[in-house]
């Protein structure tokens, strides 16, 4: 896996709290693209809508079908926008047992060679970020872009490292993780702190630095209240 490698001409600007990712595609190349995230493109850019992920994508809220981009009869440019405000980053997954991990709502878009899978995390497991029961698996070769809710931090992680599971954004597969309560269960309630998942082995962990229940939950007294009377 590489982030200084990629079979197109990309560019990401507004970073890190608005990223957006404008991609070169050659004539008669492909792009996937996760569904609504195409701002705009040029008019000989030819869309194809496809389902993927399985039954999972159904249980998580995020959506069952991903558009492929084709450039026909000359190059096209495409802009993308990954739905929540925040960063973006790109790895190139180079075949074999290269492999990533992201949370659901990660996934912004790759090469045709990457291949996406939902897997299934176990009753505990799938505690991150308030995801649900599953993650999404990236396998293959070819370029891969995901994203975040707020600004991005790329760790090294070379024994073992501790990580609430809500700023949890993507890891690799030479990483295991154990996910446990912070304290007790009065912990777990009154304290605003959850479950963390405490990763071992070697690998990258991207982690995000902010977390949407958190946000949700800072917004709501802002809300406006219709008056009853």
């Amino acid at each position: 896996m590489r982030d200084d490698t990629s079979e197109f001409e990309f560019e990401v600007s507004c970073k890190p709290d608005f990223a957006y990712l404008n991609v070169q595609v050659p004539e008669g190349v492909t792009l996937k693209v996760e569904s609504s995230a195409m701002a705009c493109m040029d008019t000989n850019m030819k869309m194809k809508t496809k389902m993927r992920g399985g039954l999972g994508r159904m249980f998580t809220g995020e959506s069952l079908f991903i558009n492929e981009f084709t450039a026909e009869g000359a190059p096209a440019e495409i802009g993308i926008a990954p739905g929540a405000p925040g960063d973006l980053a790109h790895v190139y997954l180079e075949g074999g047992d290269d492999e990533i991990y992201l949370q659901n709502s990660g996934y912004v878009a790759s090469s045709v060679g990457v291949d996406l899978a939902t897997k299934w995390q176990g009753l505990v497991k799938g505690f991150f970020g308030g995801e649900g029961l599953f993650l999404v698996k990236a396998t293959g070769t070819g370029d891969l872009w995901f994203s975040t809710f707020g600004a991005m931090i790329e760790v090294d992680v070379e024994d073992e490292y501790v990580v609430d599971t809500a700023y949890i954004v993507a890891f690799t597969a030479g990483l295991d993780y154990k996910v446990s309560r912070v304290g007790g269960y009065k912990s777990l309630f009154l304290s605003g702190e959850g479950f963390v998942a405490r990763f071992s082995g070697q690998g990258k962990l991207w982690i995000q630095t902010r977390q949407l229940p958190a946000f949700g939950a800072w917004v709501l007294p802002f809300r406006p209240v219709k008056d009853p009377g």
